[in-house]
């Protein structure tokens, strides 16, 4: 019999009788899971979170800190409006033999520091990206010799002895 308007198919006998373009029955599971998972790299957060090549161009390799060698003391100018010189170091880890710039915090702290001291490294709070007025510097100083930066500027402590 031909159908008046208004009398068309519900959804579920549509969907039958045209597919629903995605693999039923008992042995669909595998294909369903492949699919899933190949899709999910469409995703541009998940890809973004799951591929390799963000640790391949972290000098840390995923780590949160590092440990190094001083090579240089350095002064970085700070970018426009400020003018200033921020006290940082360059730093060889020691895990790959990458050089890194690194800032060194706090007001007289760069003292502390002299050539060929290990240093433990850490991010500068913005998950690669470099901080405030000063480019290209994305690492901050934590330790010096095994000692805490801040213990040395707060006077609890002394570097040790070499």
């Amino acid at each position: 019999r031909t159908r008046r308007r208004g009398e068309g198919r519900s959804g579920k006998e549509f969907r039958r009788k045209m597919g629903s373009g995605k693999p039923r029955g008992i042995r669909a599971g595998r294909k369903l899971r492949d699919h899933r998972k190949e899709q999910k790299w469409h995703n541009k957060r998940y890809a973004r979170a799951h591929s390799l090549t963000g640790l391949k161009a972290n000098p840390f390799g995923g780590a949160s800190h590092a440990k190094g060698i001083v090579t240089e003391r350095i002064g970085i100018e700070a970018k426009q409006p400020n003018s200033a010189i921020r006290k940082s170091c360059r730093v060889q880890l020691i895990k790959n033999g990458k050089k890194i710039a690194a800032f060194v915090p706090r007001d007289g702290c760069l003292n502390f520091i002299e050539e060929n001291d290990e240093v433990l490294i850490s991010g500068f709070g913005r998950k690669g990206h470099s901080v405030g007025d000063l480019p290209g510097v994305r690492f901050k100083v934590v330790k010096v010799a095994g000692v805490a930066l801040l213990a040395l500027f707060k006077a609890k402590k002394e570097k040790p002895r070499t």
